[in-house]
């Protein structure tokens, strides 16, 4: 297992809940692409109220606009692998907005993560 700490590259995608590619949500084929580039990992957090460049106000209060909820898929890892990502997401998001943040990496370990992991150089930890 990778472990990543320190400095690292969180890239935010807002969408929409109802955006497609290929007649499959477009946030669950960035997360699973992001999954086969191998990056730290992703997650896709759903809004309950959101506008973006159309400013029609999305929300979960009233049915009639409860569809098309806002969604962010947040992906962090090494600064050199996220950018190497960019070009996947460029493909996939032809409408939304897409930020980079510096960040720095606290922990980072999943379940049974165990002593001895290479961190993001190679080395032991």
């Amino acid at each position: 297992m990778t472990r990543l700490t320190g400095s690292a590259l969180r890239v935010t995608v807002f969408i929409g809940e109802n955006d497609t590619w290929h007649h499959r949500p477009l946030y669950s084929e960035i997360v699973h692409r992001a999954h086969a580039a191998g990056l730290a990992g992703a997650s896709v957090f759903r809004g309950i109220e959101g506008f973006g460049a159309s400013s029609l106000i999305h929300t979960s209060r009233l049915l009639s606009l409860s569809e098309d909820l806002p969604v962010a898929i947040v992906i962090v890892d090494t600064e050199e692998r996220v950018r190497a990502f960019l070009p996947q997401i460029d493909e996939l998001v032809s409408e939304g907005l897409v930020i980079l943040d510096d960040c720095e990496v606290i922990r980072y370990v999943g379940r049974g993560g165990e002593r001895g992991d290479t961190d993001v150089k190679g080395e032991k930890s």
